[in-house]
């Protein structure tokens, strides 16, 4: 699916590219052309100049076949063509230019041509494109030569078409060759670019899956276990009251598993979407531990675990070892703006996953100091324990849904949702702070959150 996508963006923006292309190397070939043409028509329009100032204009005395005779119903005059001409021929043929020089009646009386050509005269000062033969082509402009009033004669001036058909060709030939390795080129990077949009859309759609297959999972094992004692429960037709009530129990541990498996994904689902607004208050952050510490610390007595809070010097002091929790009034340095609910369940699933996953005598340590977050004030929760602790490949996936390092070494009963540590990420971003989660196999496992402190 992905791989047809990325062609089809491929392809969609080669062949856009290749349009633009196309009209560009049309545009600019025009242009090219049109301007080769207007240069060529300048040049014979200066050459028209040149030899009507050099035309030698007499009076008609004679009708001698050498002269060209025009006649006016005053001064009969008429062109010297041997005067006129007789040096223009190899200057003229030099420069790829010819010339032809027709009387008032249209007879053509002196040409460069070696031979006649047979193009029909008629007066065209815009300059126009001839064919003469099968491969032969001319640009020419012919003028109506006059004096007082009396038509001279016909001058037509002609240049070689190949003038401009041979650059043209060319050209031609570059602009397609150009054009050729561009799309080409467009193309690679096109399949390169659109493999590079597609991939994040495929990371996407790749973790919906996994999403998916982990919450069926979640859900499927406790589902099966509660349709079987209930089954069973219904099923014996001399129920023992004790062996009922077991599986009542069961059922009751599954649905408040299932309870809390299903508020966590709404949790996550509205907090994503935007659907949960942030209703921030003013509060401290060290009393918010103290409550989130109290609640934790009779699972942590019971499993003979030492949990307690440290505060830095600037705060209110240091709390001893299983002693209930003591601290003066809150301090400037710990009093940020922020979801209270939110951050209450944040640190309720750090605290707790640190105890859960610390053996019986071990130590789990909350530390609170003042901090900078992307160089404004903040304020630093460190949960610092000395449980089992995760290889580099677990700290990598700790924050993803439904990951758990190893399932098979949690207490009986206590298998949590593998959604704690994706909510705190989640919570922590809204936030606007950092979370980080460092961890060695056997050595215990340090979480860090950095507040932003007034939560800006």
């Amino acid at each position: 699916m992905f791989q047809a996508t990325r062609r089809r963006l491929a392809l969609w923006y080669t062949a856009v590219t290749a349009v633009l292309l196309l009209l560009f190397a049309s545009g600019f070939y025009l242009y090219v052309r049109t301007t080769l043409v207007e240069r060529v028509d300048d040049t014979l329009d200066h050459v028209v100049e040149i030899v009507e100032r050099s035309l030698v204009i007499e009076p008609d005395t004679a009708g001698d076949h050498l002269f060209a005779t025009v006649k006016a119903s005053r001064s009969p005059l008429r062109v010297n063509v041997e005067a006129s001409f007789r040096d223009n021929a190899r200057a003229v043929e030099d420069d790829h230019i010819d010339l032809e020089w027709f009387g008032p009646d249209g007879q053509l009386l002196w040409s460069t041509f070696t031979d006649l050509q047979p193009v029909p005269l008629h007066v065209n000062p815009a300059g126009e494109t001839v064919q003469v033969g099968l491969d032969t082509f001319f640009r020419q402009i012919t003028e109506r030569v006059q004096a007082n009033g009396q038509v001279l004669g016909y001058l037509r001036v002609s240049h070689p078409w190949f003038e401009v058909t041979k650059p043209s060709r060319r050209l031609i030939v570059d602009l397609a060759l150009g054009t050729s390795l561009m799309v080409g080129a467009v193309a690679a990077i096109g399949w390169l670019l659109s493999g590079i949009a597609i991939a994040p859309v495929r990371d996407s759609y790749q973790q919906l899956k996994q999403f998916t297959a982990d919450a069926s999972h979640e859900l499927r094992n406790p589902i099966a276990v509660i349709q079987t004692n209930a089954q069973v429960a219904l099923s014996d037709p001399d129920p023992d009251v004790e062996i009922q009530q077991q599986q009542f129990q069961v059922i009751e541990r599954l649905t408040r598993r299932l309870g809390r498996l299903v508020d966590d994904l709404l949790f996550l689902a509205r907090q994503e979407s935007g659907l949960i607004a942030l209703t921030p208050a003013s509060l401290s952050l060290e009393g918010l531990l103290e409550d989130v510490v109290e609640e934790q610390q009779v699972m942590a007595t019971e499993r003979q675990i030492a949990l307690r809070i440290e505060v830095s010097p600037e705060g209110a002091g240091k709390q001893r070892l299983g002693a209930p929790r003591l601290l003066a009034a809150p301090t400037a340095s710990s009093t940020i703006l922020g979801d209270p609910s939110q951050l209450t369940r944040l640190f309720t699933n750090l605290i707790s996953n640190a105890v859960q996953y610390t053996p019986e005598g071990g130590t789990v340590t909350v530390q609170v100091k003042p901090a900078k977050h992307q160089g404004q004030p903040g304020v630093q929760v460190t949960v610092t324990d000395t449980g089992i602790g995760m290889d580099e490949e677990a700290v990598a996936h700790a924050f993803d849904r439904f990951y758990r390092a190893d399932p098979s070494r949690l207490r009986s009963g206590e298998q949590g949702t593998g959604l704690g540590l994706a909510i705190a990420r989640v919570i922590v971003e809204t936030h606007r702070g950092h979370i980080h989660l460092e961890s060695q196999r056997g050595e215990g496992t340090t979480v860090t959150v950095v507040l932003p402190w007034g939560g800006e």
